[in-house]
């Protein structure tokens, strides 16, 4: 379990950036090859609901995946290997330069989702976007639209909202040597990493009689020197929630994810699907409080 943001070191609802370490920015593990499996299914299977780009993105997306590349060939040469016109990313080789858009490239190297920004006359919209893991969300409701629309559901950030406005005011700002980063969580019934219709059956019901699932959100945002673009990247990571019995600091995580669903209001809790069932959960973590004490050094 990479990351814990549920443990109350990232509080739902808030901006919470951080400085980013380029060495940091792309997360790569064992799943690697799952990963991108799973994305090359996705195309397959809708492919009109995992990329979408505006005319006049070309050139910005190209920018996103040379950043892309000189990044992995730095910090992640152990699993990504650069040959003559192609990467080997795992077992997946990956042709550059075959007349595809440039971000749909990019997606086929990496586990983490791509998102493009653009400034325009009404604010940053959503200008393309390869996203095989949504979190609950449809590219092709959110596709072309500016931030705050696309955050329109998301209580306390919609548009004139504080929030909203930090948020504009943040991206014009941000300096493009100083990329940033933060963390956004979930407690989801199943552990599928493509979720892009909050009305779903299984969604709606949240009863976690199938599993409890926690679901992290390591997300970064990186302004592109040429275009001025802005480059918004997720990397989701999925874990059992009995992958907490065994960490070592399981009881400090454990109190510090009770404080925060107790902290969440009734329109957060909706929001998130956990309105009917955040009593239940916060049992689970109770009876996790109480079994035997974690041994020291052992991690899930």
């Amino acid at each position: 379990m990479k990351h814990t943001p549920f443990d109350g070191s990232h509080p739902l609802f808030r901006i919470g950036l951080a400085p980013l370490d380029l060495a940091e920015w792309l997360e790569v593990d064992d799943r690697l090859d799952a990963y991108l499996d799973e994305k090359a299914r996705l195309r397959e299977v809708y492919p009109g609901k995992v990329f979408a780009a505006e005319a006049g993105t070309e050139a910005a997306q190209a920018e996103a995946l040379s950043l892309l590349l000189d990044n992995l060939r730095i910090h992640h040469g152990g699993t990504h290997l650069t040959g003559e016109g192609e990467v080997r990313a795992g077992s997946h080789v990956v042709l550059l330069g075959d007349g595809e858009p440039p971000l749909l490239t990019a997606s086929k190297l990496v586990q983490e989702d791509l998102v493009l920004m653009r400034k325009g006359a009404d604010g940053w919209r959503l200008a393309a976007a390869a996203l095989c893991f949504p979190s609950s969300w449809s590219l092709m409701e959110k596709f072309g639209k500016v931030i705050a629309e696309v955050h329109a559901p998301v209580p306390g950030f919609e548009a004139g909202t504080r929030n909203a406005l930090l948020i504009e005011r943040i991206f014009d700002q941000l300096p493009v040597e100083q990329p940033v980063r933060r963390m956004n969580w979930s407690v989801y019934s199943d552990n599928e990493l493509f979720h892009d219709d909050k009305e779903a059956e299984h969604l709606r019901k949240r009863d976690f009689d199938a599993g409890i699932f926690l679901r992290a959100e390591y997300q970064t945002l990186r302004k592109l020197p040429q275009s001025g673009d802005i480059l918004f990247t997720v990397r989701i990571h999925v874990d059992p929630f009995e992958a907490l019995k065994d960490h070592p600091e399981r009881d400090r995580i454990c109190k510090g994810f009770i404080a925060s669903l107790e902290r969440l209001d009734d329109e957060q809790l909706s929001y998130k699907g956990l309105t009917q069932s955040v009593d239940r959960l916060i049992g689970e973590i109770r009876q996790l409080l109480d079994s035997t004490p974690a041994v020291e050094g052992f991690g899930a």
